[in-house]
């Protein structure tokens, strides 16, 4: 934590943005039409225009960094509309009075009744990716797993406990399964394999003469897999390799062999595998990133472990990688898809 939203009410919100620019320079800057970026000492934000609002995203590492940038947003807020004191409305927060910690969960009104609402501060954790209406309805409304895939799942749920939600959904498989006959894969690598379904349905959208390289540790969760990848009748399109899946990359030719590639392992060893992948990939072939978000935790800068810092240097690394066209898909917990120029 934490993190917290304040939303304006304004009559043309790209003016007040433009305008909050202008005055927060050299600190922020325009990333896009209607989104800035806002940089600080002890955090900073994204602001958004749209409709009749303008939205403030902040994000610190700690309660007291958030303060500060609430007071100094908050400030510019309302500076940004030429507020002056006897226009702010009695019992409101004035601008010259903001002081850290102030501006959350209370108004700051101009004298045209615009609003900023700072909302309470909340862990990355709380933010909720999907929620349970809409999982519902989405898994009602795709094509249904098959008997082999369901009877996959329920094995894994009852021999691993909790480790189950390690495994891709059905609807994340089925996705996979239609990106690769959407490429055309005949060749296809996995970085993490835990009992197989994500396996599977990557190998059943390949050709007859396909291949999957299926990387992973240990054969601890990979046997529950293979009975399944049997009678589903594409044991012999996967090849199961395992060791640390780093060796594994790095021992594969250095050419681009591979049309599709799925990453969903260890969640440190993302920039090495990302790195070893994307040279292998043929032009037009695709890289899959899933858990993108680790549960809410890379949009929280609070979070600093392993896991977090090697996702987020991942993601920023992939937005602007020239070999790759990429998107990030707010898909479970997040999946990025990368299209090799």
């Amino acid at each position: 934590m934490p993190l917290s939203t304040a939303r304006i009410t304004t009559s043309d919100p790209d003016r007040h943005l433009a305008r909050i620019v202008e005055r927060l320079k050299p600190d922020a800057q325009m990333t896009g039409p209607g989104r800035a970026k806002v940089t600080l000492a002890g955090g900073g934000c994204s602001v958004l225009a749209a409709g009749d609002e303008v939205l403030v995203i902040a994000a610190a590492a700690d309660a007291g960094g958030l303060a500060s940038v609430q007071e100094e947003v908050g400030r510019q807020l309302l500076a940004a509309r030429d507020v002056q004191a006897g226009d702010v409305q009695a019992g409101d927060v004035r601008a010259r009075d903001v002081q850290a910690g102030d501006v959350h969960a209370g108004d700051v009104r101009a004298g045209d009744g615009e609003r900023v609402v700072w909302a309470e501060a909340v862990s990355g954790e709380q933010v909720e990716l999907v929620s349970p209406v809409v999982e519902d309805y989405l898994l009602a409304h795709c094509t249904p797993a098959d008997e082999v895939l369901r009877e996959l799942a329920a094995t894994t749920r009852a021999v691993t406990g909790r480790s189950a939600g390690m495994q891709v959904s059905a609807d994340e498989g089925a996705l996979l399964g239609m990106l690769a006959r959407m490429v055309g894969a005949r060749r296809a690598i996995e970085v993490g394999v835990f009992t197989g379904y994500s396996s599977l349905c990557i190998a059943r959208a390949l050709p007859a003469d396909g291949k999957l390289i299926a990387c992973d540790v240990s054969t601890e969760w990979t046997d529950i897999a293979k009975p399944f990848w049997e009678r589903a009748g594409v044991a012999d399109r996967i090849e199961l390799r395992i060791g640390p899946a780093v060796d594994t990359l790095r021992a594969l030719p250095d050419e681009p062999a591979f049309d599709f590639a799925f990453v969903d392992a260890d969640k440190p060893g993302y920039p090495a595998y990302y790195e070893e992948i994307v040279p292998r990939l043929r032009p037009g072939g695709l890289l899959v990133l899933d858990n993108v978000f680790l549960g809410g935790r890379v949009l929280d800068p609070a979070f600093q472990g392993a896991a977090q810092v090697a996702m987020r240097q991942v993601n920023d690394a992939l937005a602007r990688d020239e070999r790759l066209d990429s998107v990030m898909l707010p898909v479970r917990d997040g999946v990025t898809l990368a299209r090799k120029r």
